[in-house]
């Protein structure tokens, strides 16, 4: 009952409360939109070694923007990877502590002949679903745009003496890789990053009309596949029909991993899985979806997945295994006649609780082994993974959050669970002992790791003016 009483009075207050944070905001968005379009300009490209300039520089230009929004001990700590960028504001240390994550590294712009204009040459433009105006560019919603938004709130707040409470912010340069030299910063340096709360913005929401907040995401297996037939490339004149082709035997291997209801046929694959209640599903019905839009989105005549489960719940509550890229042979112009020696395949698994990537990756492994003919030779290399998280909506956290929104949205947000995995939420509650809020502003049109990756103006500006209501909230239900 304190609680709720705590909400009602935020709620009537909220109104009231950072007035001068928001007309800073409003003063200052061409500003903060000619900053965020500086910083996609830099290819932070964490995969590929050829940016790995780029990616420090982009770290160098975080770092910047951190220390003249006001934050203090701004550091770019070195990994064996690339760098963490890490600052502060302890204004009290009576009062709770914020621990802010996001990333500034981002994922390939490939294919480049997709893109409408230059992946790292940000414009700004009209469509249906931003009416206002959408950012095109790589790394403009995942995760650039979104962390900007934090750096910009915060930044406010200060400018105006208004920030509530103490604020950590950790931003990384390695996420769309695995964050493996993350997990270790944290494991050595939980002392600096003691907090009472961790917010992350990389998640997206229902709409720009049916706000939300992600209460769940899925967990990850990431595995790499070799099929090794003949010593060498054979003519396919004289030795096809008597030698496995090894890209034909990965394609049939791939295609036996579904069967005719879209189920997952690797023994003990689903042995571990939660499964919802009726009653758990039908509450998620509730959230606003139309099949048509959806179809019409993706310019696509009818869905397709698990049988049994609707559109919402695949690409949320059940797990998924998926092609993510198929090569061999030879692909060049014109033809060649040719049996090639090797065939490979990148294979994404998305878990839910209570899967383990360990214990998936495994049992992938021994499957696709055991189902390859004698024939060819196989390799599994796993590559990174993560835990399934499913966040509490009865937390001074989670009710911050739904509060700071219904204030700028003056709509109550739905909780969803995301198909999305973000690895690093499981860690952080492992390591640090913290819950993470996930306070995401993009939307599933955004074409996140795809072609023409964007990010809506009205969704950059309204997480700016939505952030310093989560830390005033979180610091009056903290007391």
């Amino acid at each position: 009952m304190l609680i709720i009483f705590k909400l009602y009075r935020i709620l009537k207050k909220n109104k009231k409360i950072m007035e001068e944070t928001q007309i800073y905001i409003t003063k200052n968005k061409e500003l903060f939109l000619n900053e965020l379009l500086e910083l996609l300009k830099t290819p932070s490209i964490s995969a590929d070694a050829k940016f790995s300039n780029d990616v420090s520089k982009c770290a160098e230009q975080v770092a910047n923007f951190l220390k003249s929004a006001g934050a203090d001990n701004v550091e770019i700590c070195q990994t064996a990877g690339h760098p963490i960028v890490y600052g502060e504001k302890i204004i009290d240390p009576s009062l709770p502590t914020i621990l802010v994550y996001g990333h500034y590294d981002v994922q390939p712009a490939d294919p480049l002949e997709l893109w409408t204009s230059p992946a790292f040459e940000p414009v700004i433009k009209v469509t249906d679903i931003h009416p206002q105006g959408a950012i095109f560019a790589r790394g403009s919603c995942d995760d650039k745009g979104q962390m900007f938004m934090h750096l910009k709130a915060f930044e406010a707040m200060m400018k105006t003496g208004e920030l509530p409470c103490n604020a950590k912010f950790m931003i990384e340069g390695e996420e769309e890789v695995g964050s493996t030299n993350l997990g270790i910063f944290v494991k050595n340096n939980h002392e600096r990053l003691k907090a009472d709360i961790i917010l992350v913005s990389d998640t997206g929401m229902l709409s720009n009309d049916n706000p939300s907040i992600t209460t769940g995401l899925r967990g990850l297996s990431y595995v790499e596949v070799e099929i090794t037939g003949p010593n060498r490339d054979l003519h396919s004149g004289l030795y096809g029909g008597c030698v496995a082709n090894p890209i034909n035997v990965l394609s049939k291997m791939i295609a036996s991993l579904h069967d005719e209801d879209n189920h997952i046929t690797i023994p003990g694959f689903y042995a571990q899985v939660v499964e919802l209640s009726l009653e758990e599903r039908a509450e998620m019905a509730k959230a606003p979806f139309s099949l048509e839009a959806y179809n019409k989105a993706l310019d696509m005549e009818d869905v397709y997945g698990e049988k049994g489960y609707t559109t919402m719940e695949r690409g949320s509550i059940r797990p998924t295994l998926d092609v993510n890229g198929i090569w061999g042979g030879y692909t060049g112009e014109g033809a060649k006649t040719v049996i090639a020696s090797k065939a490979y395949a990148k294979i994404s698994m998305r878990l839910v609780p209570n899967q383990t990537p360990d214990e998936i990756t495994e049992l992938f492994q021994k499957h696709f082994e055991s189902i390859a003919p004698k024939g060819v030779r196989v390799v599994v290399t796993p590559h990174h993974g993560g835990e399934p998280v499913v966040t509490p909506i009865d937390s001074i956290g989670y009710f911050a959050a739904s509060k700071a929104y219904e204030t700028t949205f003056n709509k109550k947000p739905i909780p969803v669970r995301s198909g999305g995995s973000i690895p690093i939420v499981a860690m952080f509650e492992k390591e640090l002992g913290l819950k993470s809020v996930l306070m995401g502003f993009g939307l599933d049109s955004d074409a996140i790791h795809s072609p023409n990756e964007h990010f809506g103006l009205f969704n950059f500006y309204k997480g700016i003016e939505t952030i310093p209501y989560f830390y005033k909230n979180f610091t009056e239900l903290s007391k």
